[in-house]
């Protein structure tokens, strides 16, 4: 007859490890509520906190204990950051209306359907949580930024089609500033 004593700490051991090993990955799905400390996932809404604005549709926010960088869905602001490019028009101004309507903020975020860009970059529809506002869309419908429709989310992309139209109609911000024949 064989013994098992002599395998029982190493099953022991290896339990133990398991245990550690389910934690430390975060295979458990342990999520906090409204998605604070958890990876992103597709269609889910985050509380979070502005740490600092980058520019027109980019932030830094604290979730839970995580810190994220953000870029705002379905608009492209002028670029004022990007390494080895002038400023482009109106990318100041974009990057201060931002830092107005969310910089130190309480902002929900809402995912789409990918919630990652190539870049590692939580991508998001950005509330401000005091009154409810739709950053994305304030900043299109003030003429901030323009549409960039990128599949697969495009779930408000019709809406802010239809936002962009309107203030380039009314020469508002960017389509006023920088554009000759707007």
């Amino acid at each position: 007859m064989v013994s098992l004593r002599p395998a029982v700490p190493w099953v022991l051991a290896l339990a133990v490890l398991a245990v550690v090993a389910v934690r430390v990955l975060g295979l458990l799905d342990e999520r906090p509520p409204d998605g604070a400390g958890a990876p992103p996932s597709a269609d889910t809404t985050y509380a979070a906190e502005v740490t600092r604005v980058v520019d027109g549709d980019t932030i830094r926010v604290r979730i839970g204990d995580r810190r994220e960088r953000v870029r705002y869905i379905g608009i492209d602001a002028p670029e004022s950051r990007r390494p080895g490019t002038p400023v482009q028009c109106f990318a100041r101004e974009a990057g201060a209306r931002n830092v107005q309507l969310v910089g130190g903020e309480a902002v929900s975020l809402r995912t789409d359907a990918e919630p990652r860009d190539r870049f590692g970059r939580l991508l998001a529809y950005v509330h401000r949580r005091r009154d409810g506002l739709f950053v994305n869309e304030a900043l299109l419908r003030e003429g901030f930024a323009t549409t960039l429709a990128i599949a697969p989310n495009l779930s408000h992309s019709l809406r802010f089609r239809e936002l962009e139209r309107a203030a380039r109609r009314q020469a508002r911000g960017l389509w006023r500033a920088c554009l000759k024949n707007g």
